[in-house]
């Protein structure tokens, strides 16, 4: 069945590949960007089977305006991609409240306005797929100089897995998408550095030197093989809720959770006891 795309962020990295791929598997795409002009050679390439459509995902009245031009011309949206978002670096101490606040309102916000915009559309279907880009840094975190940026996938993990238990019911699915670092402009043009004290240079100025995920030497994926794998991934029957994508987001992530849980099982008789149930106090581990 030919299956209708909504993609925010579609002028290019990850929007740009998984926009090409759902139209080469034969989809139907609504291809969103701030500047519509940028969408050019997508609608030249596939014709009627994409409709650029002008998003800045900030402007909750936008998302609803969008959200309605897709089911004019298409009659129904099978699948969500929440793909805008951007980041820029520095230490959280001096970057500029502003610049934080506005990486916020895109990396959470937007996937905010945009959910809500098209849920009633969902629902009315009983049936319909939402995808959020996150991060692995969104799993793992602690880069430093991205405390906005990964602050806001935090949330976004937070908002869906809640999202997934209320909209079950209604036959909705949800997955939250962890890459490492692909070949796209996120860690290039579309990034600022900002100042950096001197006392942060081991820090931040070492992510800032090569461009967040490039100073660790991250970036190794192909944004057409994971479009590619998101296309096939979500005309399965059945889809995993996280998906790290990239060798270093399966590695680090897999690292992450058997640290977390080595450390739950070192606290856990302390944690216990503060019920009044358990025995106190606990053996607190060697410090």
């Amino acid at each position: 069945m030919t299956q209708t795309w909504f993609i925010t962020g579609s002028s290019r990295g990850f929007g740009a590949a998984l926009a090409r791929a759902a139209l080469e598997a034969g989809d139907q795409v609504v291809a969103t960007a701030r500047k519509p002009a940028d969408l050019d050679a997508l609608v030249t390439a596939y014709g009627n089977k994409v409709l650029a459509v002008a998003l800045d995902v900030t402007d909750r009245a936008a998302a609803e305006i969008a959200v309605a031009q897709a089911v004019e011309r298409f009659g129904r949206i099978d699948v969500v991609v929440n793909n805008a978002g951007y980041a820029n670096v520095g230490p959280i101490e001096t970057t500029d409240e502003d610049d934080f606040r506005r990486q916020f309102d895109t990396n959470f916000w937007g996937v905010y306005n945009v959910t809500q915009a098209v849920l009633p559309v969902l629902k009315k279907q009983g049936a319909g797929t939402i995808v959020q880009f996150s991060s692995v840094g969104g799993r793992v975190g602690g880069t430093p100089g991205l405390g906005s940026y990964q602050a806001a996938k935090f949330a976004v993990d937070g908002f869906t897995r809640v999202l997934a238990t209320e909209t079950a019911p209604f036959g909705l699915r949800t997955l939250v998408v962890e890459p490492s670092g692909f070949a796209t402009d996120w860690a290039g043009s579309s990034m600022s550095v900002h100042n950096i004290p001197s006392e942060y240079a081991d820090t931040v100025g070492q992510v800032a030197a090569g461009g967040a995920g490039r100073a660790a030497n991250l970036v190794a994926g192909d944004p057409a093989r994971a479009g590619e794998i998101l296309v096939q991934l979500v005309k399965r029957e059945h889809l995993p809720t996280h998906l790290p994508i990239g060798v270093n987001a399966v590695e680090m992530s897999r690292a992450y959770s058997q640290k977390q849980i080595a450390e739950v099982d070192e606290w856990a008789a302390v944690g216990r006891s503060a019920d009044f149930s358990q025995p106190y106090p606990a053996t607190y581990p060697q410090d």
